[in-house]
């Protein structure tokens, strides 16, 4: 039974900033924010401490929430025996990150709500992630029990679960490494290839996640080796999730996940990192294979962006709830009748377009609306061509928009994350690139512009959130690297070198703050903040790369940008420790395998120079290109490979490892120059 929030007096967490933590605000849970007032509360009164991990959009949070947090009773139990602290992942993924990999050693799998009980000084005791209520007041009793009655057992499991935490940050470094090879790209991919989908595209029979940089592996691979089974892949998976309901056939943008094998039935939350990851990877696939449905799909994600996670000052908001008046999906579900009226009989023809058929229905005579998988077909029998078919189709989208918007909207997490925004304009340089649309550029300039105005701390480095005009919480090496990458990735369709003085000081605060002397590789806090259990250091690929994958693959660019050596070499550092790793669970380095993939296949540098630089630039933006980096100036230079390339008219050097071939006039002279 749901109780309602509004009758309780305020907790803590009233004077928060983020969302999901005001979400919680008036519980009869006596919540706490993170810090260290909670710790000393739990010290005094000797009580166990549970850490409450969730987010914002988040479903199975939300159910938690309604049956056991707002529950007078359940809560009672709750502040009498514990110390309650509420964690917004988003804000804290440091908290996250150290909490999830005891719970995995406890249980052998993960997500949220994840709820981690500890000692008074934060060691992990037990947990797990969704508990129904029974079974929770149970797990309370038990600990409270255990805590009481026999306290060393309880701190002995603490102690083998807090050295099983610090033990997962630990990375053995080889003394003898072995030479980076094409050999393991292929062995990856090899093991890689037995779990694609035939049928549906992916990797996984359910749930299935879109996994952007694992598909961008394998499209720059396959370009690279010419494997057709890859793009063949690729071409699959891209086509199936933008028709799937995992797409929002009417708003544009992508859910989180699919709970099915077919991309049919989203988990339906939108995340900023999601969108912004996928507007990249389909404007590079539109780039090497011109399908129109691709630049479709990029359109409209970034319109859905533009729309609805778009802030006042262009900085771009966190995600959109999976929840309308607590149900899932409620927003974006149509019952058939009410759809056949919105339509009338004029547009008839759109059931068949939206798949509103026994195959597109969810529960409760309610449908997820999809794209058909034979839309030539339905254009045939109505005697027109397909390209008025698709305009058609996007006219009536738009009226169910309109109608649509009329609906209670989920809620919106206001939160801006520095590193999420980061991804998103690289996204729009990326699309940029590919399509030349000058408002996806502003709106990327934009973006970089206000996050750089926010989020740059005055001591160096990045603020983690901002919400409201406020920062807070120090950034993690995410933060820092992907806003590196977004700043390489503006600076690559602009030529504006300010981009690259900016990333290198980003790159310095980095490098002094994160990095492990002993690996090489990055910790995922700064030495800065204060200790947790352990401090994590983030190397297995997911939804989005890793910390320490990202950094080590900026380090690359930028080492061949600025010519310098030491960048590269900490990134080859890097690599090393990891690369024995990559041919077990192939698709947890795929990020780290596209660094490798540049240290072991031909990565070219293209220089355009000249007063026709950004015209040659914008022209190349036509070209898939697989591997490599481009670089330009309409004038002097600061960058070395870019001195003493000035000529009468505008040329392209491509060069490999700082030797250059002689220079051509055309872009299609330098692309036929390229390995």
């Amino acid at each position: 039974m749901a109780h309602g929030q509004d009758i309780h007096p305020a907790n803590r967490l009233v004077h928060e900033r983020s969302p999901y933590l005001l979400q919680h605000a008036h519980h009869p849970v006596h919540w706490y924010p993170w810090g260290e007032e909670a710790f000393a509360k739990a010290r005094a009164e000797n009580k166990l401490v549970l850490v409450s991990v969730g987010y914002s959009s988040c479903h199975w949070c939300h159910v938690m929430r309604h049956e056991i947090a707002e529950h007078p009773e359940i809560a009672r139990l709750m502040n009498a025996h514990f110390v309650c602290i509420k964690v917004d992942r988003e804000e804290r993924p440091d908290v996250d990150q150290v909490y999830m990999t005891a719970v995995q050693l406890m249980t052998r799998h993960g997500g949220w709500p994840l709820n981690c009980f500890t000692l008074p000084d934060g060691r992990p005791v037990y947990g797990g992630t969704y508990f129904p209520p029974r079974q929770w007041m149970a797990v309370l009793d038990g600990l409270a029990t255990a805590w009481r009655d026999t306290p060393d057992k309880v701190g002995a499991q603490a102690e083998r679960l807090a050295q099983g935490v610090v033990a997962a940050q630990l990375f053995e470094v080889p003394a003898d490494p072995p030479p980076f090879s094409r050999a393991t790209l292929e062995q990856m991919v090899a093991t890689w290839t037995h779990r694609f989908d035939p049928v549906h595209g992916g990797d996984d029979p359910a749930p299935k996640f879109p996994m952007p940089n694992s598909l961008e592996f394998l499209l720059r691979y396959g370009t690279i080796t010419g494997d057709a089974r890859l793009h063949d892949h690729v071409r699959r998976t891209l086509r199936k999730m933008a028709q799937g309901g995992i797409f929002d056939q009417i708003g544009g943008g992508f859910a989180r996940y699919s709970t099915d094998a077919e991309w049919k039935v989203p988990h339906f939350e939108k995340m900023l990192y999601d969108n912004a990851q996928l507007v990249s990877l389909y404007s590079r696939a539109f780039q090497a294979f011109g399908d129109p449905l691709y630049r479709s799909i990029v359109e409209r994600t970034i319109a859905f962006v533009q729309r609805e996670l778009t802030a006042p000052d262009g900085t771009f908001f966190s995600a959109l709830d999976a929840d309308t008046e607590g149900e899932e999906g409620r927003f974006y579900l149509w019952e058939k009748d009410a759809l056949v009226q919105a339509l009338g009989p004029e547009n008839a023809w759109a059931l068949t377009w939206f798949r509103v058929d026994a195959d597109g229905e969810w529960e409760d005579g309610r449908h997820v609306l999809q794209r058909t998988d034979h839309p030539d077909e339905l254009a045939q029998r109505m005697g027109i061509d397909p390209e008025e078919l698709q305009q058609r189709a996007n006219d009536v989208a738009a009226d169910l928009l309109r109608l649509r918007n009329e609906r209670p909207r989920p809620a919106l997490d206001h939160k801006v994350i520095t590193g999420w925004n980061a991804l998103m304009i690289s996204g729009l340089c990326h699309a940029y690139d590919a399509f030349g649309r000058a408002d996806w550029l502003a709106m990327a300039r934009t973006g970089m512009d206000r996050l750089l105005g926010h989020a740059l701390r005055p001591q160096g480095g990045l603020w983690r959130v901002l919400v409201e005009g406020t920062p807070s919480v120090n950034g993690y090496l995410d933060d820092i690297a992907f806003t590196i990458q977004a700043l390489i990735d503006l600076y690559g369709v602009t030529f504006e070198e300010e981009l690259l003085h900016h990333a290198q000081r980003l790159t310095a605060h980095a490098i002094a703050h994160h990095r492990d002397e002993t690996t090489g590789l990055f910790h995922y806090t700064s030495a800065e903040d204060p200790a947790l259990v352990a401090r994590p250091i983030e190397v297995h690929d997911n939804v989005v790369p890793a910390s320490n994958s990202a950094m080590a693959r900026a380090l690359f660019q930028l080492g061949i940008l600025l010519d310098d050596g030491t960048y590269r070499t900490m990134a080859d550092t890097m690599l090393a420790v990891v690369q024995h790793r990559f041919t077990t669970h192939p698709t947890a380095w795929t990020n780290w395998a596209q660094l490798l993939m540049a240290r072991v296949h031909p990565f070219p540098e293209l220089a355009i120079t000249g007063s026709d630089a950004r015209r040659l630039r914008a022209e190349l933006g036509r070209h898939f290109l697989p591997q490599g980096l481009v670089m330009g100036t309409t004038g002097p230079s600061t960058l070395p490979l870019l001195r003493d390339k000035s000529a009468a008219r505008s040329m392209i050097f491509v060069c490999h490892d700082r030797s250059c071939r002689p220079p051509v006039a055309t872009v299609q002279e330098a692309i036929d120059l390229l390995p």
